[in-house]
């Protein structure tokens, strides 16, 4: 018993660690003006100034211009991963692939209004 629960400590804390250093990892460079191919889906709630959604529940829609790349790539990726749980976002990130998550995250981190 002592060796089995001594093994699954190791194994979580080297789960742990892994996942923990995959997270610090920088967002991928991406690019802003195919970012543009993209956007359409973004803009229906993220682009109009003080919407507020009401499915599953009321929660107002952020703004997407100006936030970091690294915070919008980490925000799909965590939606993708089901790490969050808005069902619209989960949806829609499970769609993206590593460069759409890259290129949407640099298009909206260099642009300072809902879009441009």
């Amino acid at each position: 018993m002592k060796i089995k629960l001594t093994t699954s400590l190791v194994a979580g804390a080297l789960l742990c660690a892994t996942t923990w250093a995959q997270a610090q990892q920088p967002a991928a460079a991406g690019d802003p003006k195919e970012a543009h191919k993209k956007i359409a889906m973004c803009e229906g709630c993220h682009g109009i100034p003080g919407y507020k959604t009401a499915y599953p529940e009321v929660y107002h829609v952020p703004m997407l211009g100006g936030q970091s790349a690294a915070y919008i790539s980490n925000a799909l990726h965590a939606y993708k991963a089901g790490q969050r749980k808005h069902p619209s976002m989960r949806g829609i990130a499970a769609s993206l692939s590593d460069k759409d998550i890259a290129d949407l995250a640099a298009y909206y981190s260099t642009t300072t209004g809902a879009h441009k």
